[in-house]
């Protein structure tokens, strides 16, 4: 459950999930695995922080075993859930 690195804003630990919010770049993602489940984190233009979890136990398994792919697994099963 460690960070990606030191600067990475959201940092899953044994006792939850830690937040940075301050080194959070507007309108940018942010993930982390914690629980067997994915959060999904961002700030927007106003501040205010926004909070997901992925329910969708194939997302969230292709999530864990891609982090870099982050992106184009949300799109895919945005593109499931809508048709």
């Amino acid at each position: 459950m460690a960070a990606i690195d030191d600067n990475y804003p959201v940092v899953a630990e044994h006792d939850g999930i830690k937040l940075k919010t301050e080194k959070m770049i507007t309108d940018k993602l942010y993930h982390c695995n914690y629980d067997n489940k994915v959060f999904l984190f961002y700030k927007d233009d106003q501040s205010l922080l926004h909070c997901y979890e992925v329910q969708n136990p194939d997302a969230v398994k292709e999530i864990v075993d891609n982090p870099s792919e982050i992106d184009s697994i949300l799109a895919k099963y945005a593109d499931i859930n809508q048709g």
